[in-house]
């Protein structure tokens, strides 16, 4: 393989940029596993994600990230020998950051599959973090069911102890189910993670830092037990035209279900629906975006930018 030119991207701050051309190179000869049945059961409602947009870029960043496992089980077990300790290893914990919209659970689920068929890491569980939404009661309780999706809204210490949980090694740790149907946590539903090789965690502020407590201490955050961690980036105007026309399509479809929680825009006209939805994405959705998610871009050892058709145009690493 032919050296990439520094015309490629960026290379003197924290992060190397890559092409697409020049990304989709580094795994040109990896094979493709994924078949477009599998690819079409992962995709997010209205995400184009092709077969080619897997090799080209989801490939080569899980390609990536069978190095960063590797050495990583190298270092673990130097450090273990070292401190003449003898545990087992602990899983290696990724997390997919972004937008409402952006398709970062397409991202999620694509690493997932992927990973899974690699021959050093089959185990690999995915967790979204709306399940640690506070339940819409609770929610109400504090007068910001309409700020759901803000760091505020979630049990922090909650996801933060499933998180150092898991990290930790437990055999056994669960996490509340959410439903996007009844737009709640589902009572007495909860999803099991036992033991996995690889843990990934996808939601829209899972690389918020910690917190600085009244008397100026800082605790910990979710992010500080990332190996590894990727934000699916574009901009916010291409951002909101998807969430709209996702609004439309879920519409015409999720929203007809009796017993959804959104069945009353269902029975809207088209023109007051998406009026609303608008009012959503300023008020809530594209607010939450620049003031809570994008400033943790930074913090994402990958970024993946996206343009106005959904394909990822530039890819940017964190040097190591």
């Amino acid at each position: 393989m032919a050296p990439m030119s520094l015309e490629s991207g960026e290379t003197s701050g924290p992060y190397v940029e890559r092409s697409r051309e020049d990304w989709a190179q580094l795994a040109r000869s990896t094979p493709m596993t994924l078949d477009e049945e599998t690819l079409s059961r992962l995709r997010g409602m209205n995400d184009p994600t092709s077969l080619r947009e897997v090799v080209e870029v989801y490939l080569p960043l899980t390609r990536l990230l069978s190095e960063y496992f590797r050495n990583f089980g190298d270092l673990y077990r130097s450090t273990h020998d070292f401190l003449r300790l003898s545990v087992e290893r602990t899983p290696f914990v990724i997390g997919v950051a972004g937008s409402v919209a952006v398709g970062k659970s397409t991202t999620a689920r694509l690493l997932k599959e992927l990973l899974s068929r690699w021959p050093q890491h089959p185990h690999v569980e995915l967790v979204t973090t709306d399940g640690f939404l506070f339940p819409n009661a609770e929610l109400e309780r504090r007068n910001a069911l309409h700020r759901k999706g803000f760091p505020e809204s979630y049990d922090r210490r909650a996801l933060l102890r499933f998180v150092m949980d898991v990290k930790s090694g437990k055999p056994e740790v669960s996490a509340p189910v959410y439903s996007h149907l009844s737009y709640d946590i589902v009572p007495d539903r909860r999803i099991v993670v036992n033991q996995p090789d690889i843990l990934i965690v996808e939601g829209l502020n899972v690389l918020q830092p910690a917190r600085q407590r009244a008397d100026g201490t800082t605790g910990l955050a979710v992010s500080d037990f990332f190996d590894f961690s990727v934000y699916v980036d574009a901009a916010p105007d291409d951002i909101k035209s998807w969430f709209l026309q996702r609004f439309a399509t879920l519409r015409e479809t999720a929203f007809r279900n009796p017993e959804s929680f959104f069945r009353r825009f269902a029975e809207m006209s088209e023109t007051e629906a998406m009026r609303y939805a608008d009012r959503v994405w300023d008020t809530i959705n594209g607010p939450n975006l620049m003031m809570n998610i994008r400033p943790t871009r930074g913090r994402a050892t990958a970024i993946l930018r996206k343009g106005a058709n959904h394909e990822v145009r530039w890819v940017r690493i964190r040097k190591v």
